[in-house]
């Protein structure tokens, strides 16, 4: 990885110098970060501010990195996708890190790894989404600001019960992710082709994978049985236009065999995933006592009650109206009153609404 791949993978003529290179990067929020530390190990000059700015970007995965490994220490929560493909970059370039992904082998370490960090640090959104009903899955993604707010992304934790969450119709759930680092990280990245088109970052992943031992057979049957084989091919045919494959040139070749059973597969009839998003009530005391959510039926509506915030389900995308809120803050105050009492039911601490962004 160096300059003259950024150069070609964000069409910029290395004539054009560094600045030009940069201002290019932007365009893609975390990549600025990467240019900066190419550019500093090709010793190009730069002044305090540029450099504040990769040292920051610098700070920001060294904090993922020691949130994980307390996390894992204390819940059992694990890293997948960002943090282990940053493991595969030089210390000089560190991989640009736009979350912190975990999954979680239940629900209820999941919420022991978010009480753990909204005591651990200054969290301003919690946000919930619920997939499935039996079973169902969770996610929460929690939100602090960067050390300059107004420069630095937001620091973005995301922790749920699934590893990979498909496209919500024809690739399904998959909860668990097990394979070797490597080839997980593949997966990983063949799951955001699900949502997107594939970027230069996805390409300078493949880049850094390329040099592990991959075998072709296993990891192509590996990235089949995830339902992936499309995705990975598109992935790595566009790598190959940048990088050299190394080892995933044959994973590439194998995997070819496998990309028309799934596209048929995906013709066939499924039963489409609908989302619920919580929208925020407010945030409560933590519940240390709580180990799941709590799904309350208040007349045409569900409230969702979790051990740190309480919340109004409604679709993805869609926002309660002003009297849906009002009728599900009154149940809430009628949950109040009539709970079993004890310090786990301890009402709201303010912050009604979200102040991230």
């Amino acid at each position: 990885m160096n300059t003259d791949l950024l150069h070609r993978l964000l069409d910029v003529d290395p004539a054009a110098g560094p600045v030009d290179l940069l201002h290019r990067a932007r365009g893609e929020r975390h990549l600025p970060y990467l240019v900066l530390a190419a550019l500093a190990r090709d010793g190009v000059r730069m002044g305090r501010h540029a450099r504040a700015e990769l040292q920051r970007a610098r700070d920001r995965a060294e904090c993922y990195a020691g949130v994980a490994r307390d996390l894992a220490d204390a819940t059992g929560v694990r890293p997948v996708r960002d943090l282990p493909l940053a493991g595969y970059y030089p210390p000089d370039l560190p991989r640009p890190l736009a979350e912190l992904g975990l999954v979680s082998p239940t629900e209820a370490t999941l919420w022991q790894a978010v009480n753990r960090l909204v005591t651990d640090h200054p969290v301003e959104s919690v946000e919930v989404t619920l997939l499935g009903e039996r079973p169902r899955h969770t996610a929460v993604t929690l939100r602090w600001p960067g050390e300059d707010p107004l420069l630095d992304p937001w620091y973005q934790v995301r922790v749920a019960t699934a590893a990979l969450t498909g496209d919500l119709a024809s690739v399904p759930v998959r909860p668990y992710l097990a394979a070797d680092d490597h080839v997980e990280c593949l997966i990983a990245l063949a799951e955001e082709g699900l949502g997107r088109a594939f970027l230069a970052g996805d390409v300078i992943d493949v880049a850094q994978l390329a040099g592990q031992p991959f075998d072709p057979v296993e990891t192509a049957a590996v990235v089949a049985a995830y339902r992936l084989a499309p995705e990975a091919a598109a992935l790595l045919d566009l790598a190959a236009e940048h990088v050299p494959l190394g080892s995933l040139r044959d994973v590439r070749t194998v995997l070819e065999a496998e990309v028309a059973p799934e596209r048929r597969r995906r013709r066939g009839r499924h039963h489409p995933l609908r989302p619920r998003h919580g929208t925020l009530l407010r945030r409560t005391v933590i519940r240390h006592r709580w180990d799941e959510a709590l799904l309350l039926p208040a007349g045409d509506a569900t409230l969702l009650l979790t051990p740190v915030a309480d919340y109004l389900l409604g679709p993805e995308g869609t926002r309660p109206t002003a009297s849906e809120r009002a009728a599900a803050l009154a149940a809430l105050s009628d949950w109040d009153a009539t709970a079993p009492g004890g310090p786990d039911r301890a009402p709201c601490t303010g912050l009604p609404e979200p102040r991230h962004r």
